[in-house]
């Protein structure tokens, strides 16, 4: 699997990530200019030639790899391993089999989290095809932390997950399992000309009225999918109303946090909720290989940082 230049070498791990962040010229990561830089001293470093600028920049100048001690072909291994484990791998894993400390693992690992995050305005999924929606409950039984509606009452982490047939996967963290909470997401990330199916829960019971057609499944009468038949000028078309899609997406996300990672705060659920997302996706069902998903990850690791400990 790293028998590429650029999983043996640093030199060549930065030639690999130069190309694939900025192509033939660098870019400056301050202000933007395209090639008006001059080399520096170090090797891999280089100034902006821009009178209001004139700062060193790098290929890993505001990513998340900036202020790294790691050698850069280590990175692309954890990439690697991290984008190809269908469940996830831990950091205790990601220790053994990089060679770094547990320490360092586990900042990799959030690191390379954060650039399979998507972020800012994505467009809304459906095109006119069917997405389903489903929750699941993630984590033990605990008590609500102070500043919750109900502090010292039975809680659990909730998750939210929307699936585009033959597409892919967004999951949202949400407070509680309501309209309140849940018609705004929906809203926001399904096309009105979309068909959704979901179970019967009281929370998606408004949701017939604003898009194309919501179909339900009955669970608690043990109905998990069914079949319908429609006549149409082109003759008899079937429909499928199910939410086995997105439960085949819980039960990975399930297998992954129990199995690989057991056990994940609050605050880092939204990490992993990417990361799952991610994988599903760009997997090899879309026609996506392993090296491409890697690459699709390192190119989002710009613009991002995540630090624990503030510079001081």
């Amino acid at each position: 699997m790293f028998n590429a230049p650029h999983f043996q070498d640093h030199d060549k791990a930065r030639e690999y990530l130069e190309a694939l962040r900025w192509g033939s010229d660098p870019v400056c990561s301050h202000c933007g200019t395209v090639g008006g830089h001059y080399a520096t001293k170090r090797t891999g470093v280089w100034r902006c030639h821009s009178k209001e600028c004139r700062k060193d920049f790098s290929v890993t100048t505001k990513t998340v790899m900036e202020s790294s001690h790691i050698k850069l072909h280590i990175w692309l291994q954890a990439f690697a391993l991290l984008t190809a484990s269908k469940k996830g791998m831990s950091a205790h894993q990601l220790h053994r089999s990089l060679g770094v400390t547990y320490k360092s693992a586990w900042f990799m690992a959030h690191r390379i989290r954060e650039a399979m995050r998507t972020g800012g305005l994505l467009p809304p999924m459906g095109s006119g095809g069917v997405v389903e929606v489903d929750e699941t409950i993630i984590g033990k039984n605990s008590f609500a932390p102070k500043g919750r509606k109900k502090p010292g009452t039975p809680y659990r982490n909730i998750v939210m997950t929307l699936v585009e047939r033959g597409g892919s996967a967004r999951s949202f963290h949400i407070e509680m399992m309501d309209s309140y909470e849940v018609v705004p997401i929906i809203r926001e990330n399904i096309k009105r000309e979309a068909t959704i199916n979901t179970d019967q829960h009281a929370g998606y019971k408004w949701l017939g009225k604003e898009f194309a057609e919501h179909e339900t499944v009955d669970h608690s009468k043990e109905e998990y999918a069914r079949t319908e038949f429609t006549w149409g000028k082109d003759g008899p078309k079937t429909k499928k109303i199910t939410t086995n899609t997105v439960e085949g997406y819980f039960s990975i996300f399930k297998r992954g946090m129990k199995g690989t990672y057991q056990h994940c705060s609050e605050k880092h659920l939204h990490r992993y909720l990417a990361e799952f997302d991610f994988r599903y996706s760009n997997r090899a069902a879309l026609g996506v290989n392993d090296g491409e998903r890697a690459a699709l990850a390192i190119k989002g690791i710009e613009g991002k940082r995540l630090t624990y400990r503030l510079p001081r």
